[in-house]
């Protein structure tokens, strides 16, 4: 960035203007002047990041008060407000974007309110007169989603469904006026399109479950989304108007707690209660002093439809954050406009919410732990187990062990093996019932592989001692994982590539179909790993009750013609 630029960011020490700041801090072209109506907490806020590289002013700013003389006294080039809750800015909700436009300034927000963002429109013809651009809704929703969109119906002549969803991490710090904005929305009519037409719903009282899984990667656990109140449910049947229904939600964690919001939400429906507005400060509490789970959160979205010979369609995008990169996500449309602009590429004037890519997108994600991926749900030709479950990271292993899993109805291998068991009772016995072989070194190994209704039965055979498994793709919470089934026990496995490895990372299990906690589950460490022209595979299990169960480990070579019986 060339030429200095001045940004003023209204909440700019706030949960989404902070992460903004946080994203362009390190720009030397920049100055960021980050303002709310505290200018001691301002202050401190910029106190706080001594190494910025950009120049970080402190200051007061209100948006209720004069704003001409406040503008005309900071003086910046782009105006970002990330206060809100849009949804109760009032009969003034767009004071600041016609200040804006009367400075000749840009402006920018990340309003999550679809009324608001759809608004925003009446002043297009305004902002070119002014030769300014005038961005509202810039954030996930409805940005990245509409993005998502556009990549996915590629290729299709009719788009039947749109459903999306977001899951913050529960450490992630979801912000008062997010807050504020749910609380005031939660079982309200709003309308929303459905079977072709506009109906009337009620955000948090609709629900659904989903699980995100970019292909290759640890899914982010099945979640509970709720309904909610964005851009996206005005801005997608705008874009596509034969979308016969478009659906977005939520699916904050813990579950209890969101649960208890959907309770709420009902009330509101049922007219019980007029709102749950005033317990918007206790759900802040409550958010901030328990939480608990994965610190990882995502996005999905997914599109049903036709290709140009009516047949069906079904794709999803899907995106994994972990631990503190998650929350920098919704701020990241704006940092991708603020560096185009900054970068001197044109930047087209008027009113409305501006367009980004996936590839845009990509570059922002690329130092960060945020990993993307399609899926293909309703795959146009059969493929085996895991080819199918991996999608486009099938291609990410080695062709060792794709050689190894791309068997079609009846397949076996031979090799060597090294078992090593427990010697305490509960190891014994644990060996005993799940039949696991004796120890031994070099102990000559088959395995046959059987295919049937898409269940792959895998029966090893360590020198005469024999055990059976079947696998599938999971359903229901295992969705997305691959199910191993030993007699009652289930375990539900997610399928991760690592250069020339690939694990297989427990995430759930049930013995005679009921789901147990993960804690009393046996610990594991699987893998399958190419190595000099080979396919090796480890299996170790042990539980911290019975110290260590069993570890075989060693290589197979596929047959051909498989092996007799």
């Amino acid at each position: 960035m060339d030429t200095a630029l001045k940004i003023l960011i209204v909440g700019g020490y706030g949960t989404f203007g902070g992460r903004l700041v946080d994203l362009l801090k390190n720009e030397s072209g920049l100055t960021l002047v980050v303002s709310g109506r505290s200018l001691e907490r301002a202050q401190k806020f910029c106190a706080d990041r001594p190494d910025a590289r950009a120049v970080l002013v402190p200051a007061v700013f209100d948006r209720e008060g004069d704003l001409a003389e406040q503008l005309g006294r900071l003086q910046p080039q782009i105006v970002v407000d990330a206060s809100g809750p849009f949804q109760g800015y009032g009969a003034t909700r767009y004071s600041l974007i016609e200040a804006c436009i009367a400075h000749k300034l840009h402006y920018l927000d990340l309003a999550d309110g679809a009324e608001f963002v759809a608004g925003v429109s009446q002043f297009d013809r305004a902002a070119q007169d002014a030769g300014v651009f005038i961005f509202s809704g810039v954030s996930s929703f409805p940005v990245l989603t509409i993005a998502a969109v556009k990549k996915l119906s590629e290729n299709m002549q009719k788009i039947t469904t749109i459903r999306g969803g977001i899951a913050p991490s529960p450490f992630a710090g979801v912000g008062t006026n997010v807050l504020r904005a749910i609380a005031g929305y939660s079982g309200q009519p709003m309308p929303i399109r459905r079977n072709g037409g506009t109906r009337v719903s009620y955000p948090m009282t609709e629900s659904m479950r989903y699980t995100i899984a970019p292909p290759g990667y640890v899914p982010v656990r099945n979640l509970h989304f709720s309904l909610v109140d964005v851009p996206d449910l005005r801005a997608l049947p705008a874009l596509w108007p034969d979308v016969q229904e478009a659906w977005m939600g939520a699916g904050p964690v813990p579950e209890i707690l969101h649960r208890a919001l959907n309770f709420f939400a009902w009330l509101v429906r049922l007219k019980i209660v007029p709102t749950i507005l005033p317990l918007a400060p206790l759900m802040e509490f409550v958010m901030r002093h328990i939480s608990w789970g994965e610190h990882r959160g995502g996005m999905f979205v997914e599109v049903t439809g036709e290709d140009a010979k009516g047949a069906p369609l079904k794709r999803s995008w899907h995106l994994l954050a972990e631990r503190q990169d998650g929350p920098m996500i919704p701020s990241m449309a704006v940092e991708a406009v603020i560096r185009k602009f900054a970068a001197g590429q044109k930047i087209e004037t008027g009113a409305r919410t501006p367009e980004l890519t996936l590839e845009e997108y990509s570059q922002l994600f690329r130092t960060r732990a945020i990993y993307t991926g399609l899926r293909e749900d309703l795959p146009l030709v059969p493929a085996p187990l895991y080819k199918r479950h991996l999608g486009t990271a099938w291609e990410m292993l080695p062709p060792e062990i794709r050689t190894m899993h791309d068997f079609e109805s009846f397949a076996a291998a031979e090799g060597v093996a090294t078992v090593t068991r427990g010697h305490g009772l509960l190891s014994r016995l644990a060996c005993w019932l799940m039949r696991f072989p004796p120890a031994g070194e070099n102990v000559p190994l088959t395995v046959k592989f059987a295919v049937r209704n898409g269940v792959e039965a895998w029966t090893r055979d360590f020198a005469g001692h024999r055990f059976t498994s079947r696998q599938y793709e999971g359903r229901g919470r295992s969705v997305r994982l691959i199910v191993e089934k030993f007699g009652p026990l289930r375990f539900s496995m997610a399928l991760v590539p690592d250069g020339n490895r690939l694990n297989l990372v427990l995430r759930r299990w049930s013995a005679f179909g009921i789901p147990l906690p993960m804690w009393l589950c046996v610990k594991t460490e699987s893998y399958e790993m190419a190595e000099d022209g080979n396919f090796h595979f480890n299996v170790r299990i042990w539980h911290p009750l019975t110290g260590p169960i069993v570890h075989y480990q060693g290589r197979l070579k596929p047959v051909t013609g498989g092996i007799s019986p």
